[in-house]
């Protein structure tokens, strides 16, 4: 049976899809820092790649094909890496372009949480015209990573006072928050909106759960019915809405006894985008109300992303999807058993 519909005045057939993403696919450049540097170089990354890899944990068999996205292929787009994306069975398009090289990424990690990004290649953003032109505008859920003129959702580096205002702006151009349904910041751009920059005041939890308070209580989505969910690295996340107080999940690798990362934490590129396909995929089966649940799926897709340099390793192990050896499934089992033993429910 053919689940397409068609939309008044577009020609293109509407796919049923779950989970689709504006963010690029780009082919990484990964320093690691150090007295000696580690380089490694066309490594799969980009926002909607990561998203697509958190929404596809969860996807086993026939769900991959409900996630739908596009790649922008160049004329050096290695072949090994067509067939990385091809076997992970999601309703995927290639977009073919002889004419220019494939975005890609210059990233470099230090002591510190130090991270640095820029790109070496001119970078080939996706519209609604595109989603549009390959049946995927009718996605349950949608990974939006732009300026609040775009989105309207901040990019990392928007994540500063003026767009923070922006966000909320009567009247309009823009009211980002009513917009989405969902606002996701990392800790450290959840301070750039209030323009704190020291970093013991934006690590800390206290800072975090108060800033997340007052975006929550501006109202996000419809009636104010969305929320904002921080990821917090090895602190874990924050979810934050109207309709409970502020809850904390750990991470799913928790810190060392001296605060600095777990040693199970190899590369840290991708893991955030990990989460945010966990979560989106679980608004868009679980409910838009189970908030705590998603976030717990987005820290459990987050683990997979990385454990390694590059993606997870997908397996076929006695009829089962495997992930670096591990299945999804008990993974997401064990960590609601670790947090429902702290008290918190996943089903609020």
């Amino acid at each position: 049976m053919d689940h397409r519909s068609f939309v008044p005045g577009w020609a293109v057939p509407a796919k049923s899809v779950d989970f689709t993403t504006f963010g690029m696919f780009i082919l990484d450049e990964i320093h690691f820092g150090g007295d000696k540097e580690d380089v490694v170089d066309n490594i799969i990354g980009g926002a909607g790649t990561y998203a697509v890899i958190g929404a596809r944990l969860f996807s086993p068999g026939p769900q991959a094909k409900a996630i739908g996205w596009i790649v922008d292929a160049g004329n050096d787009f290695p072949h090994e890496i067509r067939q990385d994306l091809v076997v992970l069975g999601t309703d995927l398009t290639i977009r073919e372009d002889q004419e220019r090289k494939t975005t890609r990424g210059w990233n470099k990690y230090g002591p510190g949480d130090y991270r640095e990004f820029k790109y070496l290649t001119p970078k080939k953003r996706l519209d609604v015209n595109d989603l549009v032109e390959e049946g995927l505008f009718t996605a349950k859920a949608v990974h939006l990573i732009c300026t609040p003129a775009r989105a309207n959702n901040p990019v990392p580096d928007s994540c500063n006072s003026a767009h923070r205002v922006e966000m909320h702006m009567i009247p309009p151009p823009y009211k980002a928050l009513e917009m989405v349904h969902i606002i996701s910041p990392n800790h450290d751009e959840l301070a750039g909106y209030y323009s704190i920059e020291d970093p013991l005041v934006k690590d800390n939890p206290d800072t975090i759960t108060s800033l997340a308070g007052k975006i929550a209580a501006a109202g996000i989505g419809e009636q104010g019915s969305g929320a904002i969910i921080v990821r917090a690295g090895r602190l874990g996340c924050l979810v934050g809405c109207r309709k409970h107080a502020p809850i904390w999940l750990p991470a799913y690798y928790p810190p060392t006894e001296a605060g600095g990362n777990n040693p199970k934490v190899v590369d840290p590129t991708g893991g955030g985008n990990a989460f945010i396909g966990g979560m989106g995929i679980s608004i868009a089966r679980n409910g838009s109300a189970k908030f705590v649940l998603a976030a717990a799926m987005g820290i459990v897709a987050a683990s997979f992303a990385i454990e390694q340099v590059g993606m997870p390793k997908l397996e076929m192990v006695d009829g089962e999807e495997r992930w670096n050896g591990v299945s999804v499934r008990e993974r997401m089992e064990e960590y609601r058993e670790r947090v429902e033993n702290m008290g918190i429910s996943l089903d609020v």
